[in-house]
């Protein structure tokens, strides 16, 4: 648009051209205030110094008097002498200074004063630039339409002074420095704007008035473009303006004298007759006496501007560059706010065929021909960028049926993510090209699309290399086409910074290996790194807010000047790796018929899944066995799925009675217990169960240290840490060194250990340690996870109930049907011992309840007798004797107490259990009693002692 065609000098104002004619920022234009130095000032004047003369002279004439001397009469007179040549002296120093500080204080105020034009020249370009006229538009093209801030509100209605930026402080008490700063203060020739909305109304010679409001109008055309403006009433000079037939955007209003205002407008300018009052809307009125000459009222507010005028034909000129610059840059099926929907059905007809080796697509219409692109051959891969309302979504969803439509399964499939809450593709969940949908991903999920991608690519590779290729487009290849796409691509490396190598990495090598990339994002300045951005020439851009990013996408600013509102929705810009110059495209848009249509159509086989679906939050152990890939022998006990992305399979795993142990480590809730039972209900030996109650998983652990069960038997201990921690100290210690031997000896005997436990803690944690296999389910926190032998990256906070990893793999642990009783688990319940030897002692501390088992025995028909009554009367009697006493008294009577315990019946009660040892004479730890249950122990002729129940009070005991 060259500004000597368009542009009248005559209309324009000469007393300023230089701030509109080259907006340089090379001068300096910094913020700091310019400091002037302070006025001179002189110094107060000296008296005459009478004492200093007085002084000498009276010395003088002393001297005189004294010697006689003519001399020193001669020195007294010249004492004022010397004083009058000091005062002179010190007022030509005085002016000597005033005349030195006047000249440093004007080479100061001209270094200021050039600093301050330098400063004015700086702040008026970047004034101009910020709020330009139809002048600065036509000199500078590269700023029609673009963004700026500054410009959104405000309309350049002339030139005048305004406040300047420009700060100078300092030369207080210098007229001069007074005169610099005022003149500093001021800005001349800068552009003096008003709020937009506020509207204006322009009188004056009817010729010169309609010339400003040409300029005014065609101001704000230049600054906004269709779909940010819009023009609902202007003269004939306007017809051509692209914003005539938009109807989005703001609202603009060109009025003659009479005019009404339009109900529904933004901007008012009209020209009114000299003397007439201004319409509504117009709270700005300039009254034109000539072109350098003119008042502003502004809110009250008058100033003097000098104003811009085109002439009609000026103005119809620049309307159809800017219809030629729309033409080009959005495309007529933009231009005009009529353009009608695009559908997807109505350009497939004018579809490519499809041919192997390439993978055409139509993806809407430039308004005279369809617009097909081509993955292949413009591609490998491709960059989608729009701000959110463009309607990028809805163009990934054409694109993908575009090439459904014409493309069987075994030639393309895709891989689908969505980052924006899930919904962008589903209406493409049933087209069977489609292998999967991936939704917004969590830390673990990042890591299976690293693992999945990375072996789809080893996959393919694989495959080239059977088949003695080089890439899938040669013929011996079978190989179909993938197209990853993702939406909302800046979103997934802010969450997921660690996918940005695989996709680099995918870029890279996808030509050859038949993967494609059509990546969606709202920003790519920044974001989209160079090495991607180089693989990805294809290029799509619809609106977009900053001017960097449309350069970044398709080398131009034109996408950042797309309109906005509904009617920019699908305007696009298109540039693929051979075009010189991007062009316009109007985005065609599908429907859920269209979806259920091409996949109603759709050819082939189903294809080849990249991308398997996440673990299932429930996985039968029946259903597990059934459907396998490869069977599985009897000795693998199957403990659920495993997830393996990096080979793109889930397979069931288990353990072997020859890994000797598996450790299940998990919170409360994790699936604990559950893994417990899937592995116990699988055992073909027997199964040994280590219960909970103290008492039986005592006797349980007694009897696997003692006589172990047979080869393929599996021992079951749920929650060890709280077994060892349930009894006492020694027990504890007595019942992880059995234990440990136990486990030791597994592989041995040919057992396995399935064991669970909360923490790895104390003597947990030397038990657990002991066995090969660990699977650790959900950890309330990061750290306790760490501390079962976990990485800290597969923390999964919230995880489902089963949900683990085995050796490092995800699992998902299968639920067993009810599993067959175990050995352990049965209710151990002690025998209650009735005294039927000839002589029982009894070890009791005296209580209500050793007096209630006393007073049953006898009523079985025991004779009970203290130990003190038996000694002083140790006649025999007939039937069974009973001799009760605390293990004091049996102490003390040593005798007696040999005596039983070597050749009849010892019970001590649970209750002195501190004193066994001292009163048995045995070392070895008894069986564990359980506090609370009328427990003691039976020592025979010396055997071990042996865990029986004492009766309980009120029991009627059967003789």
């Amino acid at each position: 648009m060259p500004a000597s065609r368009l542009f009248l000098p005559r209309l324009i104002p000469q007393s300023a051209p230089g701030p509109r004619e080259a907006l340089s920022t090379d001068a300096p234009t910094g913020d700091s205030a310019l400091v002037l130095p302070a006025a001179w000032t002189a110094p107060a004047r000296s008296g005459i110094p009478l004492l200093a003369s007085v002084v000498p002279m009276v010395g003088a004439v002393g001297i005189w008097a004294v010697t006689g001397s003519m001399l020193s009469l001669w020195l007294a007179a010249l004492v004022p002498v010397v004083a009058v040549a000091t005062m002179l002296d010190q007022r030509r120093a005085a002016r000597r200074d005033r005349r030195r500080a006047e000249t440093d204080a004007a080479a100061a105020r001209a270094r200021v004063g050039r600093a301050v034009e330098a400063r004015h020249a700086a702040e008026r370009a970047r004034r101009w630039s910020a709020q330009p006229d139809v002048a600065v538009f036509l000199r500078q093209d590269a700023g029609i339409w673009r963004a700026v801030p500054e410009r959104a509100a405000t309309l350049t209605v002339g030139t005048g002074a305004g406040e300047s930026a420009v700060r100078v402080t300092g030369g207080e008490g210098d007229s001069a420095a007074d005169r610099l700063r005022a003149r500093a203060a001021v800005l001349e020739a800068a552009p003096v704007a008003v709020p937009m909305g506020s509207g204006i109304a322009v009188s004056g010679p009817p010729v010169l008035a309609a010339a400003v409001v040409r300029a005014l109008a065609v101001q704000l055309c230049l600054a906004h473009p269709p779909g940010e403006l819009r023009l609902i009433s202007a003269p004939e000079w306007a017809d051509a303006m692209p914003h005539r037939g938009a109807r989005a955007g703001f609202t603009l209003a060109v009025l003659e004298p009479g005019d009404p205002v339009p109900a529904s407008v933004d901007v008012v300018i009209a020209r009114v007759e000299p003397g007439h009052p201004s319409p509504p809307r117009c709270a700005a009125a300039l009254t034109v006496d000539a072109l350098d000459r003119a008042r502003l009222d502004d809110a009250g507010t008058v100033s003097e501007v000098a104003v811009e005028g085109i002439s009609d034909a000026q103005a119809r000129a620049i309307a159809h560059s800017l219809a030629d610059r729309a033409e080009r840059t959005l495309g007529a099926s933009a231009r005009h706010a009529g353009a009608q929907v695009v559908a997807l059905s109505d350009v497939l007809s004018q579809a490519p065929p499809a041919r192997r080796g390439a993978l055409p697509a139509v993806i809407g219409t430039d308004g005279r021909s369809p617009v097909v692109v081509d993955l292949v051959s413009d591609g490998p891969h491709a960059i989608v960028a729009g701000m959110t309302g463009a309607g990028k979504s809805e163009l990934l969803v054409t694109w993908i049926l575009a090439l459904c439509a014409i493309h069987a399964t075994d030639e393309v499939s895709f891989l689908l993510a969505d980052f924006k809450g899930g919904t962008a593709f589903d209406a493409l969940a049933d087209v069977p090209h489609v292998t999967g949908v991936i939704t917004d991903l969590d830390g673990a999920g990042a890591r299976r699309a690293i693992e999945s991608l990375r072996a789809e690519i080893r996959w393919r590779e694989g495959e080239l290399a059977r088949a003695g290729a080089r890439d899938v487009a040669d013929p011996r290849v079978r190989l179909p086409r993938l197209v990853v796409v993702v939406d909302e691509f800046a979103a997934l490396l802010g969450d997921h910074p660690e996918l940005r190598s695989v996709f680099t990495d995918v870029a890279a090598r996808g030509r050859a290996l038949g993967l494609h990339l059509i990546l969606g994002t709202q920003r790519v300045a920044g974001v989209v790194r160079d090495g991607l951005l180089a693989n990805c020439p294809l290029r799509v851009s619809l609106r977009v807010a900053d001017a960097a990013d449309s350069r970044a996408v398709v080398g131009t600013d034109d996408a950042a000047l797309l309109p906005g509102g509904v009617d920019g929705r699908g305007v696009a810009v298109v540039r693929r790796a051979g075009d010189a110059a991007p062009g316009p495209a109007r985005i065609a848009l599908s429907t859920a018929a269209d979806a259920n249509e091409i996949a109603a159509c759709a050819r082939g086989p189903r294809p080849r899944r990249p991308w398997l679906p996440d673990l299932p939050g429930r996985v039968e152990l029946a259903d597990l066995r059934r459907h396998v890939d490869a069977p599985l022998t009897g000795e693998v006990l199957v403990l659920g799925l495993a997830d393996e992305p990096e080979r793109q399979r889930q397979r069931p795993v288990g353990i072997r009675v020859g890994d000797r142990g598996l450790l299940v480590v998990g919170g409360p809730g994790s699936g604990r217990t559950t893994a417990l039972r899937t592995i116990a209900a699988q055992a073909a030996g027997e199964v040994l169960h280590v219960p909970s109650d103290p008492e039986r998983a005592w006797d349980a652990v007694t009897g696997l240290s003692e006589a172990p069960p047979p080869p393929g038997s599996v021992v079951v201990i749920d929650d060890v840490d709280l077994v060892a921690a349930a009894v006492p100290h020694d027990y504890g210690r007595e019942l992880v060194e059995r234990l440990d031997l136990a486990m030791r000896r597994a592989g041995d005997d040919g057992i396995l250990f399935a064991v669970s436990a909360q923490r790895l803690t104390g003597a947990a944690a030397r038990l657990c340690d002991m066995l090969p296999r660990r699977l650790i389910l959900a950890m309330p926190t990061r750290q306790d996870h760490v501390a079962a032998g976990g990485d800290a990256a597969h923390h999964a906070p919230g995880a489902a109930p089963g949900r683990g990893r085995l050796d490092g793999r995800a699992v998902q642990v299968a639920l067993a049907d009810a599993a067959p009783a175990a050995r352990g688990e049965e209710a151990s319940v002690a025998p209650v011992f009735l005294p039927t030897a000839a002589l029982t002692g009894f070890v009791a501390r005296a209580s209500a309840a050793s007096r209630a088992v006393l007073e049953a025995w006898a009523g079985t028909g025991a004779a009970v007798a203290g130990i003190d009554d038996y000694v002083a009367d140790p006649g025999a009697s007939a039937g069974a004797r009973v001799i009760v006493g605390d293990p004091e008294q049996w102490q003390r009577h040593w005798r007696v107490l040999s005596e039983v315990r070597a050749d009849h019946d010892l019970v001590v009660d649970a209750g002195c259990a501190v004193e066994f040892r001292a009163v048995t004479g045995d070392r070895r730890l008894p069986p564990y009693c359980a506090p609370g249950r009328a427990r003691a122990w039976v020592c025979r002729a010396g055997d071990a002692a042996v865990r029986v129940a004492l009766p309980a009070p009120g029991a009627r005991v059967a003789t």
